[in-house]
């Protein structure tokens, strides 16, 4: 990113230079990649749209919660963000209110090694299950069951995520029916 480049105090029309001689394609606006990279398309998603936090079934298989890879990516934005090109090109874009929209936010792992933006365990369990009708039910009792079954679970952070995204009842119906 131009911004990393200028952080390091190297001049940004370094960048125009290194592109135009080929040794750097530029991905996007202020984005650049050396042209035998791989191209992580979750990091470079991020890097053009930096409000999208990673969610949903895409949140869930960066948890282990499943074992399918997501068919689409989801993602979350604040209302109020513009997000017709991320529609555009098959993204799944959820909306909350900007008071939510940082809660439970973590950084994940890509498959290249890059750290990206996604919700937490306890965040995206709550967000499935405000989804609920949206998505294979299969997925979502499949998320839970792992989610109870790990060492690393945080009831009490869940139910408070619960409580603020008014899923808390809805919750505990699945877990009694699960436990």
């Amino acid at each position: 990113m131009t911004s990393e480049v200028e952080k390091q105090g190297i001049p940004r029309h370094y960048l125009t230079i290194l592109s135009r001689e080929g040794m750097l394609d530029r991905a996007s606006h202020g984005v650049y990649v050396t042209p035998d990279a791989f191209e992580d398309e979750m990091y470079m998603l991020q890097m053009k749209s930096p409000k999208v936090v990673f969610s949903h079934e895409t949140a869930l298989f960066f948890h282990d919660l499943t074992d399918r890879d997501p068919l689409e990516w989801s993602v979350t934005v604040p209302y109020g963000y513009n997000a017709t090109k991320l529609r555009d090109s098959g993204i799944q874009v959820h909306s909350v209110k900007k008071s939510l929209y940082l809660m439970g936010t973590t950084e994940v792992e890509t498959l290249f090694g890059r750290n990206v933006t996604a919700y937490n365990k306890e965040r995206t369990i709550c967000d499935i299950i405000r989804n609920r009708n949206n998505m294979d039910i299969a997925i979502l009792n499949d998320a839970l069951k792992r989610y109870l079954g790990s060492k690393d679970k945080n009831i009490s952070l869940l139910m408070k995520y619960a409580k603020e995204l008014w899923v808390q009842k809805i919750l505990r119906s699945y877990t009694e029916i699960l436990l």
